[in-house]
């Protein structure tokens, strides 16, 4: 895991129309019409975007944003208080799933927040199978909210040192 940079673009978002195109062949909705706007944060100045690179093979393996503010809705007041890290789009590469990328991203963000001295790691999700696969990487789901024309699935888990994150890295490419 690294800072994503403003040279990541095209990878990121070849990365995300890689996903886009593995959601479309399974009926999901995708990132497509997001994916250059999406790709387009790499550029973030404020170092909240993040990228796990296969340097080696000149690939973005997959794109998060972590960013210290949780959005106001769907949470309650002594929620939004605690110190917090908010997770947002995360997307992986589908060529590198066998590897599971996705979790080592959410289990990497956990460790993260744990050491900065964040008390919860919070996201997001319109599926519920997503729900099932970030309750796999110990994630609650907390609230359920209607957003204008969908449901939002809002899930938290503390924050806490991962005693297998190196291994869980090792196992992925370059």
């Amino acid at each position: 895991m690294r800072p994503a940079t403003a040279a990541d673009i095209p990878a990121v978002e070849t990365m995300i129309l890689a996903r886009s195109a593995w959601l479309e062949d399974r009926g999901l909705p995708s990132w497509r019409k997001s994916a250059a706007d999406l790709a387009g944060q790499s550029a973030n100045p404020g170092g909240d975007v993040w990228v796990l690179a296969d340097d080696d093979a000149g690939r973005i393996i997959g794109f998060i944003a972590v960013q210290d503010q949780t959005p106001p809705w769907g949470w309650t007041d002594r929620e939004l208080a605690e110190p917090a890290h908010y997770l947002y789009s995360s997307v992986t590469d589908p060529a590198y799933r066998q590897y599971k990328p996705g979790t080592a991203m959410g289990l990497w963000a956990v460790d993260r927040a744990a050491a900065v001295g964040k008390t919860w790691v919070r996201r997001g999700c319109n599926f519920s199978e997503l729900v099932a696969y970030n309750e796999s990487q110990g994630f609650k789901l907390v609230h359920e909210v209607r957003r204008t024309n969908s449901r939002v699935y809002l899930m938290a888990r503390n924050a806490e040192p991962v005693k297998d994150l190196h291994e869980r890295f090792a196992v992925l490419p370059g």
